[in-house]
């Protein structure tokens, strides 16, 4: 019981937080030790006991969910996973709270078919586990349990074949990240010059929010950063990001770089799923990618790194001291797919360098 994580769940609906207490408790590594309508309510249980993680809701009577982030992070910071329902309206105040601190957004659970619930149930007990062993708190990460996890194969069968015969040498940037990687994400294309190479990115997100966070990353880089749409070209100076709940793949026609979306199952426990990216490249692109893994929970990433070091790529991984999780940094090393590793700020000029070469 010592070892388990302790969590708190805040929110105005009592359907979701029984659901989400539910699903949490359900978990063996995880303990629901209350639950609160308000931050005035949950301030109270906190006095009880000091959770692990909280779940938080973003609309709620009183004091609304961002107010209440804030004054966590600035007076006792505790990990937050913002908690959300699934609407275009709202994904602004999302990705705030992913800059004032918040770990993780992730959509509450609502009724649907036994798919989706178990995909809901992942989902959340995953968020809440990377959010527990965040580098927000300085505590030994606590003993996960393993949950069985599908490959790439789900998607895009078979190890990547030796490269085809290229008949171009423009380059292609393909990055994965999860937990804290909103932020990463941004110091990385912050740096980027206007002809870089053309990116393509998977950041887990829940779908909608991809498409905002890609609008935001677009007002504040000097290069264009969108939400890929099926079919989308891979350009010099443009950085494509895939979108929430579909896995995207790099393909080539000639020349000719794209991408393709695909639906599917979750692979390595997420759609979508950086090993699905990194495995397209491998097969696609060969020697003219330079792969980036950046800070997340879990080890989404690892096998489609090695792939693609194995099919002639440049591989970088970001460094533990820089990551909120080195998680699948650490586990792509391990797999031995990395060529070096770099903290945060030295990644994208190292990718310039690279690219240029």
């Amino acid at each position: 019981m010592a070892d388990k994580i302790k969590v708190l769940v805040v929110d105005d609906s009592a359907v979701v937080r029984s659901t989400m207490a539910e699903i949490l408790g359900a978990d063996p590594d995880i303990e629901v030790v209350g639950t609160a309508g308000d931050p005035f309510a949950a301030a109270k249980r906190m006095e009880q006991v000091t959770p692990d993680v909280i779940t938080l809701d973003v609309e709620m009577p009183r004091m609304d969910g961002l107010t209440f982030l804030r004054k966590i992070m600035t007076q006792h910071p505790i990990p937050v996973v913002m908690c959300s329902t699934l609407t275009e309206q709202g994904t602004e105040t999302l990705l705030r709270a992913l800059e004032y601190g918040a770990v993780d957004i992730i959509q509450k659970p609502r009724l649907g078919t036994r798919q989706f619930l178990e995909e809901s149930r992942i989902r959340i007990t995953d968020a809440v586990k990377a959010a527990a062993r965040a580098n927000l708190r300085k505590l030994a990460a606590p003993r996960m349990t393993v949950q069985p996890k599908l490959s790439a194969d789900a998607v895009l069968s078979g190890p990547a074949p030796r490269p085809m015969t290229l008949q171009t040498t423009e380059k292609v940037v393909a990055v994965g990240a999860s937990t804290g990687g909103t932020e990463a994400l941004r110091e990385f294309l912050e740096a980027m010059p206007m002809d870089c190479p053309g990116i393509v990115i998977v950041q887990h997100m829940p779908e909608m929010f991809t498409a905002a966070f890609a609008k935001r990353l677009d007002g504040i880089c000097r290069i264009t950063v969108k939400e890929a749409a099926d079919n989308d070209t891979v350009l010099r100076g443009q950085a494509l990001i895939a979108p929430g709940n579909r896995h995207m793949l790099l393909k080539r026609s000639g020349a000719r770089y794209y991408v393709e979306l695909k639906d599917g199952p979750l692979v390595r426990r997420h759609r979508p799923s950086v090993d699905v990216l990194f495995r397209s490249a491998a097969r696609y692109a060969g020697p003219n990618v330079i792969g980036v893994i950046m800070t997340g929970m879990g080890d989404d990433g690892a096998a489609g790194m090695k792939e693609m070091k194995d099919a002639g790529a440049q591989t970088l991984a970001q460094d533990e001291a820089t990551c909120v999780v080195y998680g699948m940094p650490g586990e792509a090393v391990k797999a031995g797919g990395v060529d070096k590793i770099l903290p945060l700020e030295r990644i994208a000029p190292e990718v310039v360098r690279r690219a240029a070469s």
